[in-house]
């Protein structure tokens, strides 16, 4: 079985930094596009962070210089490291892949694989 296992999310205070990380299972991480993705009231499979198959990145505007996303091969795992946390960063994280050899984007159909989430809450 091919999966993403999500972990790290917590409950934080405000500006609090915060890493996550998603572990490929049975799933190669390298080479793909992959990307973080969010869901909260009001916000259903928003992009946040995502990474190319060449390892270049894109981000939502809003997180663009408190969130950075990386993929460590050796480890098999896409990280998403967040910095000055806010209250409306609080949701349900998600870690998407997709095809081997292909940019990411913001895009929910892209993506054939998903983890189950892992929660964070931000209290300001």
């Amino acid at each position: 079985v091919q999966t993403l296992v999500e972990s790290g999310g917590v409950s934080v205070l405000a500006v609090a930094s915060l890493t996550l990380s998603c572990k490929g299972a049975g799933l190669d991480v390298d080479q793909r596009a992959m990307g973080w993705f969010l869901q909260s009231p009001g916000k259903e499979g928003e992009g946040v962070a995502l990474i190319h198959w060449t390892d270049g990145t894109n981000y939502l505007n809003y997180v663009k210089v408190r969130f950075t996303v990386s993929r460590d091969t050796a480890k098999n795992f896409l990280s998403l490291q967040m910095s000055r946390l806010l209250p409306e960063d609080t949701a349900m994280y998600y870690c998407a892949a997709g095809k081997r050899f292909e940019a990411a984007h913001f895009s929910t159909s892209q993506y054939n694989f998903w983890g189950h989430g892992t929660q964070v809450t931000v209290s300001s």
